[in-house]
């Protein structure tokens, strides 16, 4: 059995991705816990319903849409975080970077809490505002440490590498589940998922590229790239289903391929950057900039010395919050690249060791930068927009700003700055969806339809090739762009807060059966709940009941976040609140008359005690985007550690001390000659460096509100789109489904047209391939919610060999597996024969001698009625019989590929001509069918020069040394 429901990204103008999939005996897989823009956390509610069944959880690609949501669930969803979750290194590291600069860029990824959960929890609050008032209290964020312990929590994978995962606590058993990870291109580290179940199999492929690029190599559906083979690999092919994207099933590819498009955006950068003006290239933080950053940095390379190149004369930066991590982690990761790119590498390293220690070894490593500068502030940004010439001229730049959406990230500042000027470019790099919502479409979403209106006017700039780059005017038009701003809980608020904290920590130590996500300090057994039975008795009514609300339910490391009085405490004070050192015990009863003591609890489980994860990270796996290895902190929870206290106006921070002012969530002040990241250190420091003018960006970590304003804004800029999406197209769909020829075909992650029109297509293909009508083709389109039961119909028995067959099998290796023909006789067997009787009589010594007669009577009685088929050795009167029937088998499959370079190793020549045809020798053509049945043609030579009697028999004599015969 197998069920597939979409809970996210299926006939949706929304990008996120969920997918769960049911497999026989309850078996539940979770592939990926995308997000969108929004942040709505009404998305995860469904998700939230299946945390507690769920197996295994699988991860995709390094983007939002396909894991913005797994520190969330993380922090908020208990039991979420016992889940084993699986993924190559490159997601988890891009992914651990990407989170992190989506939490410390905007407030709106910690989630308004719902006005209606506020109400239960709160009588005053339902009673004082109305539902219609929205106090947009925002839930605690996960910290950078927290997301680091998420991510390092994930098991890695390589490519091609079968593994069987370990269920997580409340699962049903996997019986044997298999998965494994095979490129999918379009990000690094980006998974096609193949997962094997009994006669299940599922191949899970969503937004993936066929096409090679600069950085990544393209999917591995044939083999991936370098291959040259023209078969889908035995691995992926004929699933019992394929789950796959139709994202981009109605685009076109760009005449001309990678060449094109990276010639066309060059061309559309000079023809800005000679007038003196920017151009912003709105990208994501991990995925996709990877291939912008690397195209344009070795353009700049390539052109520096060129006085006649516009970008001589113009500055290249890549801003994001996080963006001097995420390169770091990218250099260590060159082998999930592209063969070009290890290549660079090796020649580079050669060079290097020529010249030694040089000037050069800026511009000599694939992602070292010489040209393209990091940009980690908001300010900045502000001293880069602000930079000219010594004439006071605008300078040319290039800026390729965090996000896509234009929604939380560094483009949305860079467009306010350069909005009202002409000359200025924005460069479009994805077609977006439809807006989701009419009153509040999204400025990314603006844009871009303006781009298919063209109401402004269309400019045509002839390039030195002839051809005419087209760009749309923007004229002055309107739009508003909302802000978000975090300020601290006050008053009521922070009454309600407490009051609605103390009930999901209620509801939560009720489902997890003790520690919840919620507390920070897990680890450390509350003094208020620790000693209750000893001083029941003693305790008075009125503060019993005052713990239970408050202690009982809050953590203690959160009563100081919360705001709670010297009251609430009682005589913890003595332990939480600095300078004070006496408390009045006089009339006090029970634990009010001791002095408090925490007790620090080992957390184990029924395998003995926790390990911490972070102290056996591996070098490349280290977090270090606080300035300091997480293997090197003291404990989080030691109160000698400063980290995470507010530094005083005297403690002066050094360059080399590692310590952050106010933890990980500020960032690091700058020493004279520092920079943000390692990775710039040895960088000439430009303008942008120049933090003397700068205001330390404020982070708010005590429970907070967001507050929405909005500001009108004249767009004057051009606009421009060149297609850096990385994903596949129509002509790539329509080439390898059919190839793939799947049992059953699920379409998911795309709008409602494009998804049904895929699907019409498909059906067409796939009937034509199998010579069948449209509607015997199983192709699914269903929506969010939707269950499709995708299961196939298949018979299969378990029969039982007899000792004297398994005595006359002759096993022969084939691709690593066993095979062995057999001539046999079925036969029905009872289980009281004699092997059934010795099994039994066993098991009735290891009874005890009263329960043995009662067991063996229950046993017999359930045997008699087991009938089990079973094969036994013919007959000699029937062997004779057989014999002449039995044939030999050819046990294989062919790849015309592996076929061309035999015979070209052999002597012969060998070249294809047209799809699925071999010519060799010019007087043999091979072909492989449909159905996988090879054909060999010959013009009439069967006898020639060859010492082999021809090239036909040669090839033939090939064709069967690559099968096996099984007689």
């Amino acid at each position: 059995m197998f069920t597939f429901t979409p809970l996210q990204g299926a006939q949706s103008e929304s990008s996120a991705s969920q997918s769960l999939l049911e497999l026989d005996g309850g078996v539940k897989v979770l592939i990926d816990v995308g997000w969108d823009e929004i942040f709505d956390a009404a998305k995860l509610k469904e998700l939230e319903k299946q945390v507690p069944t769920l197996s295994i959880i699988l991860l995709t690609h390094p983007t939002i849409a396909h894991l913005g949501a797994y520190a969330h669930c993380c922090k908020h969803f208990p039991q979420f975080s016992r889940i084993p979750v699986y993924a190559t290194l490159p997601v988890i590291s891009l992914g651990r970077t990407l989170v992190q600069d989506l939490y410390t860029s905007t407030p709106l990824a910690s989630t308004v809490i719902p006005p209606s959960a506020l109400s239960e929890a709160s009588y005053s609050y339902s009673q004082s505002l109305s539902a219609s008032q929205n106090p947009n209290i925002l839930l605690q964020p996960p910290t950078l440490e927290e997301i680091a312990s998420y991510f390092s929590n994930i098991h890695p994978l390589k490519y091609s590498q079968p593994h069987q995962p370990i269920p997580s606590p409340n699962s049903a058993p996997l019986n044997g589940l298999t998965v494994t990870a095979y490129n999918a291109g379009h990000t690094l580290g980006g998974t096609i998922w193949h997962i094997q179940h009994g006669l299940e199999s599922i191949v899970y492929a969503v937004d993936w590229n066929q096409a090679r690029e600069n950085v990544l190599a393209g999917a591995a559906w044939l083999g991936g790239a370098g291959a040259g083979g023209a078969e889908v690999i035995e691995q992926l092919r004929k699933p019992t289903a394929l789950i796959c994207s139709s994202r981009g099933g109605e685009r076109l590819a760009l005449p001309g391929g990678r060449a094109k498009r990276d010639e066309l955006l060059l061309d559309m950068i000079k023809s800005a950057t000679s007038k003196g003006g920017t151009v912003l290239i709105p990208t994501d933080s991990s995925a996709r900039v990877l291939e912008l950053a690397y195209l344009l940095e070795h353009a700049w390379r390539k052109e520096a010395d060129d006085d006649e190149s516009p970008l001589r004369s113009s500055k290249l930066y890549l801003a994001s919050k996080n963006i001097g991590a995420t390169m770091r982690y990218t250099r260590s990761m060159l082998e999930w690249m592209d063969d070009a790119i290890i290549r660079e590498f090796e020649a580079n390293t050669g060079v290097l060791k020529n010249q030694g220690d040089s000037d050069q070894k800026h511009g000599l490593g694939p992602f070292n930068f010489k040209h393209l500068r990091l940009l980690e502030r908001r300010g900045q940004i502000d001293r880069v927009m602000n930079e000219t010439d010594n004439l006071g001229r605008s300078v040319g730049k290039v800026i390729l700003a965090s996000d896509t959406s234009l929604e939380w990230g560094f483009s949305k500042d860079v467009l306010k700055k350069i909005a009202d000027d002409s000359r200025n470019l924005v460069i479009l790099t994805e077609r977006l969806a439809p807006p989701q919502d009419l009153a509040n479409p999204g400025l990314a979403r603006t844009l871009w339809s303006w781009w298919e209106e063209r109401k402004s006017g269309v400019t045509l700039e002839p390039t030195k090739s002839g051809e005419n780059l087209e760009q749309v005017n923007t004229g002055g038009r309107m739009v508003e762009i909302k802000d978000v701003r975090r300020t601290p809980l006050e008053g009521n608020d922070l009454s309600v807060y407490q009051h609605w904290l103390a009930n999901q920590r209620q509801l939560q130590t009720t489902q997890s059966g003790g520690a919840t996500s919620l507390e920070s300090s897990a680890d450390i057994v509350d003094d208020a709940s620790s000693d209750s039975s000893s001083d029941s008795e003693d305790s008075d009514t009125e503060q019993q009941g005052k713990a239970l609300n408050i202690s009982a339910t809050m953590g203690q490391a959160n009563r100081k976040k919360i705001g709670l009085s010297d009251e609430d405490l009682g005589i913890n004070i003595l332990l939480r609140k600095k300078g004070v050192y006496d408390f009045d015990v006089r009339g006090k009863k029970g634990r009010e008359k001791m002095f408090p003591m925490a007790i620090r609890r080992k957390r184990a489980d029924e395998f003995g005690e926790l390990i911490r994860p972070e102290d056996f990270l591996r070098a490349e796996e280290r977090d270090e985007v606080d300035g300091r290895d997480l293997r090197q902190q003291s404990n989080k929870y030691d109160t000698k550690d400063t980290l995470g206290k507010k530094r005083k106006w005297d403690d002066v921070v050094t360059p080399n001390d590692g310590r952050l002012p106010n933890g990980a969530n500020k960032r690091q002040q700058l020493g004279e000659g520092q920079r943000d990241s390692p990775e710039l250190a040895d960088m000439p420091r430009g303008p942008e460096d120049d933090a003397s003018d700068e205001e330390p960006e404020e982070e708010i970590t005590s429970p907070s509100r967001v507050i929405f304003s909005t500001e009108t804004l004249s767009i004057n800029v051009r606009l421009a789109f060149v297609d850096f999406a990385g994903l596949h197209d129509k002509r790539s769909l329509q080439m390898l489904i059919p190839l793939i020829q799947p049992r059953k075909l699920i379409l998911v992650s795309g709008m409602k047209e494009e998804t049904l029109a895929l699907a019409s297509d498909c059906r067409k293909l796939l009937a034509a391939l199998i010579g069948a009508e449209d509607t015997a083709i199983d192709v699914y389109t269903p929506e969010i919610g939707a269950t499709v039961d995708a299961s196939v119909d298949t018979n299969a028995w378990a029969v039982k060999l007899t000792d004297a067959l398994v005595k006359q099998l002759k096993w022969q290796n084939v691709k690593g597996l066993s095979i062995a023909t057999i001539t046999a006789r079925l036969e029905v067997a009872h289980h009281d024969s004699p092997d059934a009787k010795s099994e039994g009589s066993n098991k009735k010594q290891k009874l005890l001698k009263g329960e043995a007669e009662e067991t063996s009577t229950h046993e017999a009685a359930d045997m008699a009625d087991v009938e089990v088929p079973t094969l036994d050795v013919l007959p000699s009167n029937m062997v004779s019989a057989t014999r002449s029937v039995a044939q030999p088998l050819q046990v294989g499959d062919l790849r015309l590929a592996d076929l061309r370079k035999i015979m070209q190793a052999s002597g012969h020549t060998a070249e294809f001509r047209g799809e699925g045809t071999l010519l060799i020798d010019g007087s043999v053509i091979v072909r492989k069918s449909g159905t996988g049945r090879i054909e060999v043609e010959s013009i009439g030579l069967a006898t020639g020069l060859m010492p082999q009697g021809g090239t036909f028999y040669a090839v033939k004599n090939k064709i069967y040394e690559g099968l096996a015969v099984v007689k």
